[in-house]
């Protein structure tokens, strides 16, 4: 029977009564750079979401930290990576079907982290993503793309960008080559926390800001009324004094490793995280400075909560919709894995040394 109204003394929780009232999140890091993002993000903590780690390679999984590891494709690799070749990667997703989807199960929303340009990132993310889909999850795919001098890896990347691109609702890339500007002489392993400090920083700010209460809420349904509002979508962070907005809004709109045009964006949700103190005048500076370059008639939902944690501190994150992304319109054409392998011999061997499972839909 179904429930049209409820009832609860003052000290009783509504949630008890509705098994879908929190919404049920998963982190899936694919691959070697997907799951370094994931170890981070895991290390960090995170409220009210699980963290999953799927990888070809054993020695990279029992390095890392995660709620759950999933070794894919033991058979065809022998634990060993997929050697730089993305059709190895998604032979491996689909042997492994019915084990990635007991992983996504039915959460609200799915966040997907991979480096792409490698074999099993490229191969597994965009498999996970459709996945995800057919169970009805909102999907937000954060991706790293390769540097220059990588070379031949970045018509794998392509790949990936045009698959992802169409099994996710929000796809945010971020440019490895944005490091070079930025800290061209951190050591590499520092270099590399940075990226993945943004990817963490994304991911807990979009799910504590459903999960965790706030003074003006937000909730699923909002996150989902704006990622399904149709085009290309991506995520802006921020943080800086309290006492300067406009400082904020100029650094968070040009972050140095997005690349995005957000002039036109038809839809936005943003989240204010600050102390007491924060002035209403203060939040709507924020607000209308992170929008102004919208079209008048966007869709703009914004929330607020106010923690003694945050005294003095002023940060924010935007999801914003029907924006412009360089790496994503160069990528126009249909692209399938088979395109990207050179190797005609390659190619047509991979199919018959591991035939192709019938998948379910």
């Amino acid at each position: 029977m179904g429930l049209e109204t409820v009832q609860r003394t003052g000290n009783q929780s509504f949630l008890d009564s509705f098994a879908l009232a929190r919404p049920k999140v998963v982190v899936v890091g694919c691959g070697g750079a997907g799951g370094n993002s994931v170890d981070r993000l895991h290390r960090m903590g995170i409220h009210g979401a699980r963290t999953v780690v799927v990888n070809t390679d054993a020695v990279h999984l029992d390095s890392i930290q995660a709620d759950r590891k999933l070794l894919i494709g033991g058979g065809v690799t022998r634990g060993m990576g997929a050697g730089g070749r993305p059709e190895i990667g998604e032979r491996c997703a689909e042997i492994s079907e019915q084990e990635l989807r007991n992983q996504i199960g039915d959460a609200d929303i799915t966040f997907i982290t991979v480096g792409l340009g490698g074999g099993t990132g490229t191969g597994v993310a965009p498999h996970v993503a459709e996945l995800a889909q057919a169970a009805g999850s909102v999907v937000i795919s954060l991706a790293t793309t390769p540097f220059r001098a990588e070379r031949g890896r970045m018509t794998n990347a392509r790949a990936g960008i045009q698959r992802l691109r169409d099994r996710t609702d929000s796809l945010i890339l971020l440019d490895n080559n944005r490091l070079l500007d930025l800290v061209p002489n951190l050591p590499v392993e520092q270099a590399f926390a940075v990226m993945d400090h943004l990817i963490g920083e994304v991911i807990k700010g979009i799910t504590e800001s459903i999960t965790v209460p706030s003074l003006i809420n937000l909730d699923f349904s909002d996150v989902r009324t704006i990622l399904q509002s149709g085009g290309t979508s991506t995520v802006f962070y921020g943080e800086n004094a309290e006492n300067d907005p406009q400082r904020l809004v100029s650094e968070t709109l040009n972050n140095p490793l997005l690349e995005v045009d957000y002039r036109g964006a038809n839809g936005a949700l943003i989240h204010i995280s600050a102390g007491p103190g924060l002035r209403l005048r203060t939040a709507h500076e924020v607000v209308e400075g992170l929008t102004a370059a919208m079209r008048p008639d966007a869709n703009v939902i914004f929330g607020v909560r106010v923690d003694k944690k945050y005294n003095g501190i002023l940060r924010v994150l935007a999801i914003m919709t029907g924006v412009r992304s360089p790496l994503v319109d160069a990528v126009r054409e249909s692209v399938s894995i088979a395109d990207v392998v050179s190797d005609p011999e390659s190619r047509s061997s991979i199919p018959n040394e591991f035939p192709r499972t019938n998948r379910r839909r």
